[in-house]
């Protein structure tokens, strides 16, 4: 495996003596006869560099390490057209493949950056940093210092998302990162803030970002900010020196792109890519945008709420939200023989009497995915090689109490743009989210006999 040869320094293990003990998390549900690994994001969060950043979805490092050796016999191209936090990407590029991402969201953007380019990074430059700020915090927090640093001014919230002294520590920390002068290095000390930032707020997700009182929980009037930073570091830090110990060779650049797949032909080759492995948003309206603006504002990614707008006009599928209240959105292509249309039509004939909340405005979110499936097929068609493979994790969905099989559609879809249906695979027959499909908000509630799974959509450029 081609990595970068770099020995563990002193400092590294130094380090340790900010770590804590990492959590053990369940492994992700048996994917019974699959011939894929199963792709439960759950499995990376106690792994080297994929754990840096908890993420609500995405999928495991041995899904992509497997799917790597299943179809790139020799050094190739990888695309993750919707990147998050960079899994394919990271995996990709320490197996000695080109790769190229595309992440809209600007946090998830910065993840997918600081991760891939961590081979990069001076493990000796990166640990004094680390103690430096080490040093900054304990000098500065126990005394009468005033941070130069301000909350962004844009970023409101229903209560105030730090206590007082919490919020010191957080602009203390501000101030420190302000002070780094290396690019690589700042974007690290930058997302160990933002991956932990919530957890001493009075926020926490539910899945989604809400108020710790709704959620039945105490705010949070202090917390150890510098030491919950310096573990998160602590970690990066040996993880960096972990990937840098493998090899002499230097690992291929990744290409992160922070804007929709939907402008391939800007900055894609025809027939450059040799696989692609992504998951895009799944039809069950989880607002990403809207549950990262705590870090989309202290980054500096958004100063307003209109800042956020773009993003949500750019998401695939558009959110809910965004369409509910349109007369009506229909397909924008023909798909003879497909079940689509009569879902429809099936939805949008229910409960009328709740308006936007009724069946008409999910019938309007769920075209609005399959309109962006059909061009997302048309760019896969676009970028792979003839031969190539391209491989969707996609989740079925329920929208008032109708069973949408989102994998047979696109599976489908794909099919019309003149790409191979290979096989649909279904590694997680079961997957979370009743909190999803039971809401009140979609009306009618699913039926006990409906369950939520996870496939593989496996195409090839024939």
């Amino acid at each position: 495996m081609p990595l970068v040869r770099n020995p563990r320094s002193r400092e590294i293990e130094q380090l340790k003596l900010f770590e804590t003990d990492a959590v053990s998390l369940p492994s992700g549900a048996d994917n019974g006869g699959s011939v894929f690994n199963d792709p439960a994001f759950a499995q990376n969060k106690t792994l080297p560099i994929h754990r840096w950043v908890p993420w609500i979805a995405g999928f495991s490092r041995e899904f992509v390490r497997g799917a790597l050796g299943r179809y790139l016999g020799e050094t190739g191209t990888v695309m993750d057209p919707f990147s998050g936090v960079g899994t394919t990407l990271v995996e990709a590029t320490l197996r000695g493949h080109n790769a190229i991402g595309f992440e809209i969201n600007p946090y998830a953007a910065l993840a997918c950056r600081a991760k891939v380019n961590a081979h990069r990074i001076s493990v000796r430059a990166f640990s004094q940093s680390v103690f430096r700020f080490q040093e900054f915090c304990d000098k500065k927090i126990g005394t009468d210092y005033v941070p130069r640093s301000q909350p962004p001014k844009g970023f409101k919230t229903r209560t105030e998302f730090y206590s007082p002294q919490v919020l010191r520590k957080v602009l203390i920390l501000q101030d420190f990162i302000e002070s780094i002068e290396d690019p690589g290095l700042q974007d690290l000390f930058r997302l160990a803030f933002a991956s932990t930032m919530v957890r001493y707020s009075n926020y926490s997700y539910e899945p989604s970002l809400g108020r710790r009182v709704s959620a039945g929980k105490e705010e949070i009037q202090d917390f150890p900010v510098a030491q919950t930073v310096l573990t998160k570091l602590a970690e990066m830090a040996e993880d960096i020196a972990e990937i840098q110990q493998g090899s002499s060779e230097a690992c291929p650049d990744a290409r992160i792109i922070n804007d929709t797949f939907f402008k391939y032909h800007t900055y894609i080759k025809a027939e450059s890519v040799d696989l692609i492995v992504t998951s895009p948003p799944y039809l069950n309206n989880y607002h990403y945008n809207r549950n990262t603006r705590p870090q989309l504002y202290w980054l500096g990614f958004a100063t307003r709420p209109q800042d956020l707008k773009p993003l949500e006009h750019a998401n695939f599928g558009k959110y809910w939200q965004t369409v509910r209240d349109q007369d009506s959105i229909d397909l924008e292509f023909d798909l003879p023989d497909s079940e689509i249309t009569g879902q429809l039509e099936e939805l949008r004939g229910l409960n009328s009497e709740r308006g936007a909340y009724g069946g008409n405005g999910w019938a309007n979110y769920a075209a609005s995915y399959f309109n962006d499936c059909r061009r997302f097929a048309e760019g896969i068609q676009y970028v792979l090689e003839p031969g190539g493979t391209a491989l969707v994790v996609i989740g079925n969905s329920i929208l008032q109490g109708i069973q949408i099989p989102t994998d047979r559609h696109f599976g489908k879809i794909a099919e019309s743009v003149g790409l191979a249906l290979i096989q649909i695979d279904i590694p997680r027959e079961t997957r979370v989210g009743n909190s999803i499909i039971q809401s009140d908000v979609r009306v009618a509630k699913a039926k006990k006999s409906h369950q939520l799974y996870e496939a593989i959509v496996e195409l090839r450029k024939t």
